[in-house]
């Protein structure tokens, strides 16, 4: 056993294993300071809340208080690893400003008050706009980070309850691309495949994805392949140098808005070198042709010139790709939040269906998610889609769905697509939404252009109510505040991106009279009375163990098969994959095996969309177009983003986020050893453009768009030239200027663009026009990482078409918290 500075060495010590062998153990333990592990009072299972990679631990228990965690060895997801949010996050819990009593507002203050005033004004007032508007006046926001349980609960009451179509979860700012592209290609959601094909894969790509920031323990297992015999090859697509770049044979760094003039240029190649299975393509797939045709323009030449990236490493990328073996392919916020978001991602699944590489050990896609629950929002009705991957556009599906509830199926509201979050504040800004109720996130930090979202949340006419645990930028806004309990003091399921279910123990009790989301639910449909058609409790359940059997109940059948899972079984050692029933009663490793789909016309969750438009595919265009259930290969021409640079605003500007924080650092920036890791907002610029605007290092800068500005200071790294890079955590609760910027902007969002896939309806963050100017001279280093793709540089750290000259990086660690590491085994 070590002990090892995790914020210094965020990804711990190797344990090199070979293609086709086991991930060796690694127990990964941090306790409060002086705790043996031998006077912890109790262990209580659970798994992450801060990142979506789903690793299985366990919190250390004393004195009736979370005093520490510990990794799972047996657990498929992470055999024992820990990310730093995962080992220092939990203390967030503890933290002295915790909501404990529901707030009203009261001639303009928000005031203490009980839990029957606050949910009587809520009721009331729901009341009131069902009689006079109807479910129209009524919408929910939601988080990726609540269980299972919570999100069914949400899903119909609102749905089936109510009837509003006004529905969705902050996954629509980070994975609604994911489950977009899934649908294109695959007719459903749901990842093919499995954490499991690192342990085999020869070629994996990374697409938009810096995997060693977002799930850093599943970059440890791609860390140990590589300290391994027979390492594979890594392709990183990324316009920073991320850990992931430093590691791959060949990285690209397109211009950003331009990713699917470079997924054609590799498809291209692929294509032209002969780099497919022509019987696969034949045999369970539609659309090839169109795509052959379509990529014959985007040679490594013509597509190199529109992302600025050398022809060469277009070819060299293609070159690996196309003779891998065993290619695992993964794609994340790079893709997802920027210019032709869906696109670009089923450029990635065409890849591996015109390769023949799914179903099969080391052969999978992981369109990635970005939180804890993303994908129960999905499967669960919570992001506003039909529980179970049920199809808005199949009459059959919605009353399959109106049995399970036993409601009218007319009572469920169908009649279109569901509300995503940019056309609900569309809705709140024109008055038609009169009560928005969020749960779980911060909007008037996470959503493109603050100023707007603020102006929309301070209407008078509409009614703020929000479920958090902290008093976030958003809750200062509302009129009325309910205190949540979270993770460790509730029960619950949650899902992770690779299919695996877990399940989360309460460990705690929430503090004062917070209340487990579900129970707030709950609360809501007695005092408003839902009844289902025969006049019983719309809600059956009661506490979250059954929710959950009600839950099964609703994925009997459907692709997303819980049936087989029970609480008791998940309190094994590991997490299952779904489907589990009585097929697969030990769950299901991968997806799509033998080239069975289940894009059956009657079966799919999706027909597909346009995806220049957005606009759905009619359910007899789809049967036509796919009448034997095959996987639908979908080309898409490059388009210029919407807004580009000009001599006033010459960068563009990106956005994302750093190992050490999560969403708007409600939790994170609440553990000492995170906080002080990333203590302030930045700015990143490479060395050519510094040196022309006269900026240095640690120089306090401001960025400006046609939207806002901020002031952060600069960090000199190897991004690629005319790319300004902030990460979005930072916002004002911590600043003493309430919600909003005061005298200087902190939020990133400041000064992104009301824009959004036409897809998957994501919101666009990465390709706004910006200009940059020096405030004032440095105050030293900027408070940035100095151990992630932040690491500061001599001047450029890769080469564009443009520029050749390549220098190395110059990388700095910082101290932070020690953990217990327990080595191989």
């Amino acid at each position: 056993m070590t002990t090892t500075d995790r914020i210094a060495e965020p990804w711990g010590t190797r344990t090199p294993y070979a293609a086709g062998e086991a991930w060796p153990v690694r127990v990964d333990t941090h306790l409060e300071e002086g705790l043996d592990p031998d006077a912890v009072d109790r262990w209580v299972q659970t798994a992450s809340i801060l990142h979506s990679n789903g690793d299985a631990l366990d919190i250390a228990v004393k004195d009736g208080r979370i005093a520490g965690v510990r990794g799972r060895a047996e657990d498929r997801v992470n055999h024992g690893r820990l990310g730093v949010k995962d080992l220092y996050g939990w203390q967030a819990n503890s933290s002295p400003d915790r909501l404990t009593r529901p707030l009203v507002r009261v001639d303009g203050e928000l005031v203490e008050t009980d839990w029957d005033t606050a949910m009587d004004r809520i009721v009331a007032r729901t009341r009131e706009l069902l009689a006079e508007q109807g479910a129209s006046a009524l919408g929910f926001y939601t988080t990726g980070q609540l269980f299972a349980e919570e999100y069914y609960t949400l899903g119909l009451i609102a749905h089936g309850g109510l009837g509003t179509n006004h529905v969705d979860g902050n996954t629509r700012l980070c994975t609604a691309t994911a489950a977009a592209a899934l649908k294109e290609s695959f007719a459903c959601d749901g990842q093919p495949g499995s954490y499991t094909d690192i342990d085999h894969a020869d070629v994996i790509a990374l697409y938009g994805h810096n995997m060693a920031e977002t799930q850093s323990v599943l970059w440890m297992r791609i860390l140990d392949r590589l300290a391994g015999p027979n390492p594979p090859q890594l392709i990183c697509v990324d316009p920073r140098p991320t850990e992931v770049a430093r590691h791959a044979a060949v990285h690209l760094a397109p211009k950003p808005g331009t990713n699917v003039a470079m997924m054609n240029g590799l498809l291209h190649e692929l294509i032209a070198h002969g780099h497919i299975d022509q019987q696969y393509i034949d045999a369970h797939t539609v659309g090839y042709a169109e795509l052959e045709q379509r990529v014959q323009e985007y040679t490594p030449e013509h597509a190199g010139q529109i992302c600025d990236v050398p022809a060469e490493q277009i070819r060299e990328a293609a070159r690996i790709i196309g003779g891998a073996e065993r290619l695992l392919s993964t794609v994340l916020q790079g893709f997802y939040q920027s210019h032709q978001a869906t696109a670009a991602s089923v450029q990635v699944n065409n890849v591996h269906l015109i390769r023949g590489m799914l179903g099969r050990p080391g052969c999978g896609i992981l369109q990635m998610n970005g939180q804890p629950t993303a994908q129960n929002t999905r499967e669960c009705g919570g992001d506003g889609d039909l529980p179970g991957f049920r199809n808005w556009s199949n009459d059959e599906h919605v009353a399959d769905l109106a049995r399970v509830w036993n409601v009218e199926p007319s009572r469920i509201p169908h009649y279109g697509p569901p509300t995503h979050v940019m056309q609900m504040m569309r809705y709140a800004e024109d008055g038609s939404i009169r009560l928005m109720w969020v749960s779980g996130t911060n909007p008037a930090v996470s959503l493109p252009e603050l100023a707007r979202i603020r102006a929309i949340f301070e209407q008078d006419r509409l009614v703020l109510v929000v479920q958090d645990l902290y008093l976030t930028e958003t809750a200062q806004l509302a009129d009325v505040v309910l205190p949540a309990a979270t993770w460790g003091e509730k029960t619950g399921t949650f899902t992770n991106v690779d299919r695996t279910v877990h399940l989360s123990e309460k460990a705690v009790d929430p503090p004062g009279d917070a209340k487990p989301d579900l129970d707030i639910f709950l609360d809501y449909a007695r005092r408003l009375d839902l009844r289902d058609k025969d006049g019983e409790p719309l809600v059956t359940w009661h506490d979250p163990e059954s929710a959950f059997e009600a839950w099964k109940e609703c994925t009997r059948g459907r692709p997303c098969d819980y049936t087989g899972l029970s609480y008791d079984k998940l309190r094994g050692a590991s997490g299952i994959q779904w489907p589990c029933n009585e097929d697969h009663p030990e769950g299901t490793e991968r997806l799509y095996e033998g080239g069975a789909f289940w894009s059956d016309a009657a079966y799919c969750e999706s027909y597909g969309k346009d995806l220049v438009t957005g606009a759905p595919l009619e359910p007899s265009e789809y049967k036509a177009l796919n009448p034997e259930a095959k996987a639908v290969i979908k080309a898409a021409a490059y388009l210029p983003p919407h807004e580009v640079t000009s001599e006033d605003f010459p960068f563009q500007l990106i956005t994302g986020r750093t190992l050490y924080h999560f969403h708007t650092r409600t939790k994170t920036a609440r553990a000492p050893q995170l906080q002080r890791a990333a203590p302030e907002v930045w700015v990143e610029l490479c060395a050519r453009d510094a040196a022309a605007w006269g900026i240095g290092e640690g120089d306090l800068t401001e960025v400006t768009t046609p939207r806002g500005s901020v002031k952060a200071q600069a960090r000199i790294t190897g991004i690629r030239p005319g790319v300004l890079f902030l990460p979005f955590h930072y916002g004002y609760w911590d600043t003493g200027g309430g919600y909003g910027p005061g005298d200087g902007g902190r939020a990133a969002n400041e000064l992104t663009i009301t824009d959004w896939d036409p897809a998957s309806k994501q919101p666009i963050f990465k390709t706004a026009a910006a200009q940059i100017r020096r405030v004032s001279a440095d105050k030293g280093p900027a408070p940035a990482p100095t151990t992630t793709a932040s690491a500061p540089v001599g001047d450029v750290g890769f080469r564009t078409a443009g520029d050749h000259t390549a220098l190395a990086d110059e990388k700095v660690s910082v101290g932070g918290g020690t953990v217990t590491d327990g080595g191989p085994r």
